[in-house]
């Protein structure tokens, strides 16, 4: 237990330092949400469609909506950190770069997780479905770590390019094709209110998919941000 204790102090500094510093600049959240709302907002009047086919296109909007906030927000955090001169400080500090990994990889989640805190009812009521179905909101919680997980990694990677913007989103979204249709197939199901065990199978995608490249991405990450 001691040899995790310089591990797990060092993680939740990581953590501490990007909610500390974004509960005083809001810059992340502010433009994640923002993002996040305008897009809901344009598919709201673009889609006139039946309630019926709507609540088809349900999962396909919200994890388009999760996906790019989440990416946007994945750029912004390892950006900032670039520009300011504390990514450096980061990799310098004497503790193990995994835990600095997986400090910004929980950060990031909490971020996107407050955005679908805030969107998740905006859309309830502007497409009066409700959404609020505790399989749904396991599979947002399961989607979102696999995302970031992924995305913490590969944005460390596109933060030393100079074209970090575009970069990121294609080395990204293939990565990321499994668990996003597995949160759409499974976000779809629980909204149609199909039974359980049409819906198991891309839960259990989801998990394995988050067990994998989380784990993937601790132990590589040392030598990409060392490259």
């Amino acid at each position: 237990m001691s040899g995790l204790t310089p591990f797990i102090r060092a993680l939740g500094a990581v953590v501490w330092k990007d909610l500390r510093a974004e509960w005083r600049s809001r810059e992340l959240i502010s433009a994640m949400l923002v993002f996040a709302l305008l897009v809901i907002l344009i598919f709201n009047f673009a889609l006139e469609l039946e309630s019926t086919v709507r609540a088809n296109v349900t999962a396909g909007v919200l994890w388009v909506t999760f996906t790019f906030a989440g990416q946007l927000g994945l750029n912004r955090s390892m950006a900032v950190e670039k520009d300011r001169g504390c990514l450096d400080g980061l990799l310098l500090a004497p503790v193990d770069r995994a835990a600095i990994y997986l400090g910004k990889t929980l950060a990031n989640w909490v971020f996107m997780l407050l955005v679908a805190i805030i969107v998740l009812p905006i859309y309830s009521v502007l497409y009066n479905t409700n959404l609020f179905i505790p399989g749904l909101l396991l599979t947002i919680l399961l989607g979102s770590e696999g995302y970031v997980a992924v995305g913490t990694l590969l944005s460390s990677m596109a933060v030393q390019a100079r074209t970090r913007d575009i970069l990121l989103p294609i080395l990204l979204f293939p990565v990321a094709i499994p668990v996003l249709v597995a949160a759409v197939k499974a976000t779809g199901g629980y909204l149609q209110g199909l039974d359980i065990n049409e819906i198991r199978p891309w839960i259990n995608l989801l998990i394995t998919y988050d067990v994998i490249f989380t784990a993937v991405a601790f132990m590589v990450f040392d030598s990409v941000v060392e490259e």
